[in-house]
C-alpha cells in the first residue's frame, strides 16, 4: 500500500510539472489531430479513428485497422515520424518526473 502512496504522489508531482503538462498537451493534441483526419478522409466512426490514433502513436499496432486511401496512408507515415517522438518525449519526461520526485523523497537525490 506504502508503493502505491507513492506512485500516487509521483503521479501527482508529474502532473504538476509545466513540461509534462506541455507534453501531454501535445500528444492529446496530435491524436485529437489524427483522428478528425481518419474521421473524415477514411471515413471511420470516432471510436476507431481515436483507437487507431492511439495505437498507431504508441506503436502498439495491432493491424485490425490500416488506412486504405493514398492520402490516409501518407498521412499516417507522418503521423508515426512526428507523433512518436513527441510521445517518447510525454513518456519520458513523465516518467524522470516520478523517478525524480521517488528518489528526493528518499533522500538519494
Amino acid at each position: 500500500m506504502n508503493s502505491m502512496k507513492i506512485m500516487l504522489r509521483g503521479v501527482g508531482v508529474a502532473l504538476s510539472d509545466g513540461r509534462v503538462k506541455w507534453l501531454l498537451a501535445v500528444t492529446l493534441g496530435m491524436v485529437v489531430w489524427a483522428s478528425v483526419f481518419y474521421r473524415f478522409v477514411e471515413g471511420w466512426s470516432w471510436l476507431d479513428a481515436i483507437y487507431f490514433s492511439v495505437i498507431t502513436i504508441s506503436t502498439v499496432g495491432y493491424g485490425d485497422f490500416s488506412p486504405e486511401t493514398a492520402a490516409g496512408k501518407i498521412f499516417t507515415m507522418f503521423y508515426l515520424i512526428i507523433g512518436l517522438g513527441v510521445f517518447l518525449a510525454a513518456a519520458t519526461t513523465f516518467a524522470d518526473a516520478i523517478i525524480t520526485q521517488n528518489r528526493d523523497d528518499d533522500g538519494k537525490a
